[in-house]
């Protein structure tokens, strides 16, 4: 069973300062001498953290959704046009029995779609839409997993927690 995530894991999280909110905030470390490399090399970090501003070590963690929202919405359109990693392309018994023409006619569609509004994606993450073919109302839907399938990613705007899958499906199979 996996871990639920921290939030200092998230993609778009960064540390600020809890008594001042400066975002200059230091952690104690190690370096080790690399014979390899001829310098040193970052070693273990230390739980220690120090505010370069005003010297306290209390420290809390924010999160930029801004930032987050983009990036997964950036996946998705990746994964339209065939660019992702960690990714699979389901199509449904109704769309593939209308036959392989019907087929590249619904991939162009959702491919070339970009009509999202703050009605049909209003959280902006470019994981729904809906479109005719043929006369025939399609839509395509991406959910979030973990790398093994076994059920939802932990964060959908980090690529290598999550496998995204797409879903091509007549309405009327919805």
């Amino acid at each position: 069973m996996p871990r639920d995530i921290d939030v200092c894991d998230l993609v778009g999280a960064y540390p600020i300062c809890a008594s001042c909110g400066d975002q200059r905030v230091m952690r104690d470390a190690s370096a080790i001498w690399s014979l390899g490399s001829r310098g040193w090399v970052l070693g273990p970090t230390f739980d220690s953290f120090v505010c370069e501003r005003c010297g306290r070590c209390n420290l809390n963690w924010l999160v930029d959704e801004t930032f987050r929202t983009k990036r997964v919405r950036r996946l998705n359109d990746e994964l339209r046009h065939g660019q992702a990693d960690h990714a699979s392309i389901m199509v449904t018994t109704g769309i593939k029995a209308k036959g392989e023409p019907f087929l590249a006619a619904v991939t162009k569609a959702v491919i070339d779609f970009n009509t999202f509004t703050e009605g049909n994606d209003p959280h902006g993450e470019h994981d729904f839409g809906s479109i005719d073919v043929e006369g025939e109302k399609v839509f395509w839907k991406i959910d979030y997993f973990d790398l093994k399938l076994e059920g939802h990613s932990l964060d959908a705007a980090n690529p290598l927690l999550t496998h995204r899958v797409l879903t091509i499906m007549l309405a009327s199979e919805y």
